[in-house]
This record gives C-alpha cells, sequence and structure tokens, in this order.
C-alpha cells in the first residue's frame, strides 16, 4: 500500500496553499493504481514519498461569482441582468470607508445632494434615476436616510435596471444592497490602524472565534474614524461603530443568527459653494472655503438594527430561511446653505446663509421568509426562490430647532465665526409621522431548458399602504405587480449571451423625503399625488457576459432602454400634478473585473447614459432635456499588481461627464478625472502596510448638487497609511 506523506504549510508571506499537495496526491494515487497488477497487487510493496513543503502565494480577487440572495437563482454569469458587485479586497485596496466613497468611483452612478427637505446623506442615482430609497442592508430594505460605513461590508451588490421584482416598491434604476460581515467556522483577531493628512485616525477591528464542540461562532467588528475632510476648512468627520454577530450551526442543518449594529456620527456639515448667478457654474472661490457656522452648525446621527434569522436544510434540494429585524436611525442637523439671493449680492462678494435645521427618526419591522431549492420536472431543472414579506416603515419629523441666517458672508474670505445668527428649540410638535404598511409575495425560478438554454423568471405582488399620521395628513394606497423574464443563451460553458424585459412601480409617498425642490416627480404626497396611481417603468436589456483567463477574469457588456411613460408632472391648465410624463434612459455599459494573470488584478467599466426627458409638463419648456444630476460618460478603472510575495503596487482612474443640475439645462458643473494610487507591503504573515494617494492631481471635483443652489465639493488630495493586522 502506498504510503504518502505531504504537508502544507503557510509560508513566510502567510499564504496557505494546498492546492499542489493535493494534486501531486491525486496524481500520485492514480499513478500507483494504473501501475498495480493481479501480481504484485499479491506482494507488498511501500512507496514512501519524501515530505514536501508546498509555498505559494495567495492572491486576492475582486471577481464574485454569486449574489448574496437566493432570489438571483443562478451564478451571475447566468444571469440575465447586469450587476456590478464590489468586494471587501477592492473596498480595502482603494482606501474607501464610506458607501459614498464606494459609489463615487463607480462607473453609472452619479451622486445628489440634500438639504432640509430633502436631507442629508447617500443619494445615488442609478442609471439615470434616484435610488436613495433602494437601498438595502442583507436584503432588507434600509429606509433611513443615513451615510453607510464600510466596517462592516463584505459587498456592496449594484443591481441595475428595474427591479421591483426582486426588491419592491421603487428600485426603477436599480438597487444597492450592502452585505454584512458574517461569522466563520475559524478564528482569528484582524484590523487595522490609520493615519493620514488632514488629522486622519481611524481604527477597526474584526474578531471571529469559533467553539467546535458548540459549532457556535461569534464575530464582533469595531471602527472609530476621526477627520478633517482633505482640502476643505473646518469641516470635521467623527464617527464610531459596532457590529456583533453570532451564529450557531455553521455545520449543522440549522443555522440560528443574531447580529447588531450601531453605527454614531457627529460631523460639521458641508454644502460646498453657491452656484452662480452669473456663470450658472458654481462659484469661483478658493476650493477650501467653507461658508457655515462653526459655533451653530452640527449634525448628528445614530443607526440601530437588530436581526435574527433562522436557516434549515431540509436536504440539498430544499431550504427555509426566516429574517426578522428591527431598526432605528435618528439623523439631527442644522446647517447653512449657501446660495446668491441675487446678482447684486454676487457682485458685491457677498453670499447668504440658509438656515436649514431637521430632525427624524425612522423605525422598521420586516420579516422576510424564503424558501428556496431545485426541483426537476422532466428534463427541465428548476432553480427557484419564493418569499413572503411584511414590514412597516415609519418616519416622524418633529419641529425641533428655529432660527434665522445670520447677516450674509464674506464670499471670497468667509468667516466660520461669523455671528448674527440664532438657534432657538422648535416647538417639538410632530410635523409629519408617516407610516408605510407592505405585505408581499414573491417567485423566481431559472428553468434549465438545455445545457445552452435557461429561462429566468420573477414575479413580485405588493400590497402598499402609506399614510401621515397627523390630524388631516394624506394616504395613499396600491397593489403593484412586477416581473422579470429573461432567456439565457450558453454558447460556451465559460460565457452567456442574454435577453431580458424588467418592470418597476413608483407609488406616491415612497419617498417621503422628498422635499419641495424636487418638484412634481418628487415621490411624496404633497398636493393631490395621494389621489394618483404608481408611476410605472419598464426596461429591455441584452447583454453578454464571459469568464476568461482561467475563468478568473469575467467580462460584461450590455445594451438597454429604460422608459418611464406615465411619469409626475405638472398638469398646464389644471397645476396639478398628473401622470403625464415620458422620461427615457439609453446606455451602453461596459464591465471587467477579476485577474488577467495571477499577480495582475483589475476592475474597470464604462457607462454611456442617454438621460433624456421626453415630456417634462408644464409648458413644455423643458421637453426633450437631459435629465439633471446624470452624467453622459462615466469611466472607472482600478488596477493592482503583486510584484512578489510582499509588494503590490495599484493605480486607478475616474472620469465624470459634466452633469446639469436643473431641469432648464441651464446649471452645470463641470466634467473631471481623478486619479489614486496604492502600495502595499506584506511585514510578515501577521502584519501588512498600505499606503494610498487619493485625488493625486488635487483635483476640485463638485460630485452633487442641489438643484442648482450649491454644490458639494469632494476631498482633495489625501495621504493614509494603514496597518492591517491578523492572527
Amino acid at each position: 500500500m502506498a504510503q504518502l506523506s505531504i504537508k502544507s504549510r503557510r509560508s513566510e508571506s502567510g499564504h496557505l496553499c494546498t492546492a499542489l499537495g493535493l494534486a501531486v496526491a491525486s496524481w500520485s494515487t492514480a499513478s500507483i493504481a494504473q501501475t498495480s497488477t493481479p501480481a504484485a497487487s499479491s506482494t507488498a510493496s511501500s512507496v514512501e514519498l519524501d515530505v514536501t513543503d508546498v509555498k505559494g502565494v495567495h492572491h486576492e480577487t475582486f471577481k464574485v461569482d454569486n449574489a448574496s440572495s437566493p432570489k438571483f437563482t443562478a451564478p451571475l454569469r447566468d444571469t440575465p441582468k447586469s450587476v456590478t458587485i464590489i468586494n471587501e479586497a477592492l473596498i480595502k485596496e482603494r482606501g474607501a470607508t464610506s458607501l459614498t466613497d464606494v459609489l463615487r468611483t463607480t462607473p453609472g452612478i452619479t451622486l445628489g445632494a440634500g438639504e432640509g427637505g430633502t436631507p442629508l446623506g447617500d443619494r445615488p442615482f442609478i442609471r439615470g434615476f434616484e435610488a436613495s430609497t433602494d437601498i438595502q442592508i442583507d436584503g432588507l430594505r434600509d429606509l433611513g436616510r443615513a451615510s453607510h460605513e464600510a466596517f462592516n461590508i463584505e459587498t456592496v451588490e449594484i443591481v441595475k435596471g428595474p427591479g421591483s421584482a426582486y426588491s419592491g416598491r421603487g428600485s426603477t434604476g436599480g438597487s444597492i444592497n450592502l452585505v454584512s460581515k458574517a461569522a466563520k467556522a475559524e478564528d482569528f483577531i484582524g484590523g487595522s490602524f490609520t493615519l493620514g493628512t488632514d488629522q486622519l485616525r481611524r481604527t477597526t477591528l474584526d474578531v471571529n472565534q469559533y467553539l467546535g464542540e458548540q459549532d457556535l461562532a461569534f464575530r464582533l467588528n469595531a471602527m472609530k474614524h476621526e477627520a478633517d475632510t482633505p482640502g476643505r476648512d473646518h469641516v470635521e468627520v467623527s464617527r464610531w461603530g459596532i457590529a456583533p454577530t453570532i451564529t450557531w450551526g455553521l455545520q449543522g442543518p440549522t443555522r440560528v443568527t443574531a447580529s447588531y449594529y450601531h453605527l454614531q456620527t457627529d460631523d460639521i456639515p458641508d454644502q460646498g459653494h453657491p452656484v452662480s448667478l452669473i456663470t450658472n457654474k458654481p462659484v469661483k472661490v478658493d476650493r477650501d472655503n467653507f461658508y457655515g457656522l462653526v459655533d451653530r452648525d452640527f449634525r448628528k446621527t445614530s443607526a440601530d438594527l437588530a436581526t435574527f434569522s433562522i436557516e434549515h436544510d431540509f436536504n440539498e434540494h430544499l431550504s427555509l430561511r426566516n429574517t426578522l429585524r428591527g431598526g432605528r436611525t435618528m439623523q439631527n442637523y442644522v446647517m447653512s446653505r449657501p446660495v446668491f439671493a441675487n446678482v447684486g449680492q454676487e457682485e458685491s462678494g457677498l453670499v447668504s446663509r440658509g438656515f436649514r435645521p431637521r430632525n427624524v427618526v425612522n423605525t422598521s419591522l420586516i420579516n422576510q421568509t424564503d424558501l428556496f431549492g431545485t426541483f426537476d420536472t422532466g428534463t427541465i431543472k428548476h432553480t427557484y426562490a419564493a418569499g413572503i414579506e411584511v414590514s412597516r416603515e415609519t418616519i416622524t419629523d418633529k419641529d425641533k430647532y428655529q432660527g434665522n441666517n445670520g447677516r450674509p458672508g464674506d464670499l471670497y474670505d468667509p468667516n466660520p465665526h461669523d455671528g448674527g445668527w440664532t438657534l432657538l428649540p422648535g416647538t417639538g410638535q410632530v410635523t409629519s409621522k408617516y407610516q408605510t404598511d407592505t405585505r408581499s409575495l414573491y417567485v423566481f425560478d431559472t428553468l434549465g431548458l438545455h445545457e445552452q438554454w435557461d429561462l429566468n423568471l420573477g414575479l413580485r405582488y405588493d400590497d402598499y399602504d402609506v399614510k401621515n399620521r397627523v390630524a388631516g395628513g394624506a394616504e395613499s394606497s396600491s397593489e403593484l405587480w412586477n416581473y422579470q423574464v429573461g432567456i439565457v443563451f450558453k454558447p460556451l460553458p465559460n460565457g452567456s449571451i442574454y435577453l431580458s424585459y424588467g418592470t418597476s412601480s413608483n407609488p406616491s409617498g415612497e419617498n417621503t423625503q422628498s422635499g419641495g425642490a424636487d418638484g412634481a416627480g418628487a415621490g411624496n404626497l404633497n398636493g393631490n399625488k395621494a389621489n394618483l396611481d404608481p408611476e410605472r417603468s419598464r426596461s429591455l436589456e441584452l447583454g453578454t457576459k464571459w469568464d476568461v483567463f482561467n475563468e478568473q477574469l469575467s467580462l460584461t457588456a450590455a445594451v438597454f432602454r429604460t422608459e418611464k411613460t406615465n411619469a409626475r408632472v405638472t398638469d398646464p391648465v389644471s397645476g396639478l400634478v398628473a401622470l403625464d410624463g415620458d422620461q427615457r434612459v439609453t446606455g451602453l455599459e461596459l464591465g471587467a473585473t477579476g485577474r488577467i494573470t495571477d499577480a495582475w488584478a483589475v476592475w474597470a467599466g464604462y457607462t454611456y447614459l442617454d438621460a433624456e426627458v421626453v415630456k417634462a409638463g408644464g409648458n413644455g419648456a423643458n421637453d426633450g432635456n437631459q435629465s439633471k444630476f446624470i452624467a453622459p460618460n462615466s469611466f472607472s478603472l482600478w488596477t493592482s499588481y503583486d510584484i512578489d510575495a510582499r509588494w503590490t503596487v495599484g493605480a486607478g482612474a475616474n472620469y465624470m461627464d459634466e452633469r446639469y443640475m436643473n431641469d432648464a439645462n441651464t446649471i452645470t458643473v463641470d466634467d473631471y478625472w481623478r486619479y489614486d494610487a496604492m502600495v502595499g507591503y506584506r511585514v510578515n504573515k501577521n502584519l501588512d502596510l498600505q499606503l494610498n494617494l487619493l485625488n493625486l492631481t488635487d483635483e476640485t471635483i463638485y460630485d452633487a448638487s442641489h438643484v442648482g443652489l450649491f454644490a458639494t465639493v469632494a476631498p482633495g488630495r489625501s495621504a493614509e497609511l494603514t496597518a492591517n493586522f491578523r492572527f
């Protein structure tokens, strides 16, 4: 009998490589079996192999093959829809610490700003449509308008195109799912220390412990972050968070997980620069000019999410999962909005500081049950998921602060300690309390018609009701049916070509946190909107996906058209809101994710969007204009190379096209290029160092705006040195 002795161990660089050892074992066993004969087998023989010490380098990849949700009933390569995933390895290499950092460098996504009625927080636009209420955490809607942190994020999943079948109401341009870090069946202690320019101090901790006898795993992620904003005077950010998770039954058929997430922030809000009434662009001033009042302005937020889930595998073909979550988010701020009152004020070198307060509490209780697995009907294989979701979400606004603007500030030399302002307690009265109740049913199925042909189907029904629970508050109810259908052809095992059609619904009240400046198209219940049917969108997409270079690199391409033919606009006769608008987005997306070689990683994408307001309502003056906030062209590239087992270098470039800031297409922000770089050095198996240089050319970038009144300023050039440890 052959005696094989093969040992795999960690190299000095701290990477474990067992694949070669297993291959040697398989080859040796097969070789001995082939050379054995009946005669030889009757004679005792022993083959002694030398101990093999296998060393190798583990290379991180940006490629993700499957989405986290069971609603995606096929691997991403065979899913007839554009899905962009940014994993933890890419987030870490690029030095991103927030969702805004991630989205800022993702093609096809632009950012919007808030103020008073439209709150501060993450406000992405995907494929030409706002998605601020289409952000989910682990597949459950996160309605609270917040600034999401990255310390507990495993991946960011961006699903493109109308997707109400997947996500429920909204999701016209797409949705975003933040996948949290989960407890694992291993032991490690990790974390990082970051020091940087502009007083950056950041610490993270990631601890996982597994008790094998109890089959119990515990994971704790924590973060503390303090910094000034590069290129901006007096703009400070301060936040901390903690996220414990415990899972019982990782190795068994039943898994029980309880998790909690807390994030707390205390920042000085920054509304950037006013827009010139003369040039119709952000005014030409020093980038670091800050027009807020540091003795008055503040922004405090908190987020608390408690989640409990049970998942059971009945067998290899059938699983059941139930997830229950309770959440509360709070946002409380007073800020200064820099806006010119008139041309004369601008010519005099003055700028008004608008008083903008907000105090809002969002609560949610969501229960989602998923049944998923596989079965066959004749020669057709079904991979399916079906579910029920019940939720109640409440958004409560209070009149907490009152005050005045104070005297105008100096446009070219603003004094953040200017006086003349007042800040007084408000009445504390509840000004609005929007309660949204939803009951949903959905089913998805990928039918394997043939080894080369799949049919992907999805259907969702939502019983949707929203009401403002103050005296005389508006109320709206809708029944929403949405579906997804796609056909997938696989000419080769490593590639697919697909054609898909999907729908979405935007009922009144889906975005009650939109202000008057958003106009007739806002998703609130103002005016007569409560009496209107939902807006409906549809999209047709043709695409292809290929895994090349030994399936290490994913290449994607898609052309699409999304149209909303009953958009909310102002009727020119009655002055009321009517469903007479038409919005259309035609586009192209290209992507590359993964490794070109074992040492060379790449993440790249290009998006072209022809976002047209075909019929804008009102007097028709804006018919045919480009949708505001949307860039026709956007491009992103990040690539890194492992020089050897210790050194890694990386570089990236981002391009954002010129965007309009108003419906009339008269106010613009310029296009820009941004360049970043990274150098990593592995000291030993427990420690590596990473230096990130962000916005190398110190470009002045306006990355968000609010209907042409002001434009927020993205960070300038900065340097960050991070020590990552893991034991």
